[in-house]
């Protein structure tokens, strides 16, 4: 084989970063994985509480702050300092009951870069918007 077409070969035989909107169990999810990043969020509508977790291929500092950056149409920088590191420092999560901002940021833009101390990461956002229409509708109870 050529090596253009091994190189053509293994994209796709590479798994393609997607949004995928799901369940699991009672939560729904909104799911995110590109190269060595990821990005999950959970909505538990008992509560309510929704939850961001984002990984990357560091670990995350321990910083004062975490906050994500949305780029595109709708541009919008969310901070916050209520963010959990994992033991290892491989995850970074938020809880809030509202999400709206994070919701139409992922929504509406190109891409979102999550931020804490000196550490970024940056995912694609494109295909991201049906997954996000779903991933609000779930949980919702229509009224009768």
């Amino acid at each position: 084989m050529k090596p253009s077409l091994c190189a053509l070969a293994l994209l796709f035989a590479s798994p393609a970063a997607a949004w995928e909107a799901g369940l699991d169990g009672a939560l729904c999810t909104l799911t995110h994985v590109e190269d060595d990043l990821a990005m999950r969020l959970t909505f538990d509508p008992s509560v309510p509480l929704y939850t961001i977790t984002v990984s990357g291929p560091e670990p995350w500092p321990v910083a004062p702050e975490f906050g994500i950056r949305f780029d595109g149409p709708q541009p919008n920088t969310i901070r916050t300092d209520r963010h959990v590191l994992s033991p290892d420092l491989q995850r970074l999560s938020v809880s809030d009951r509202g999400f709206g901002n994070v919701l139409d940021g992922l929504q509406f833009n190109d891409t979102a870069t999550a931020f804490s101390g000196e550490a970024t990461v940056t995912v694609s956002l494109t295909g991201a918007a049906p997954e996000v229409e779903a991933f609000r509708a779930c949980g919702l109870t229509p009224s009768v």
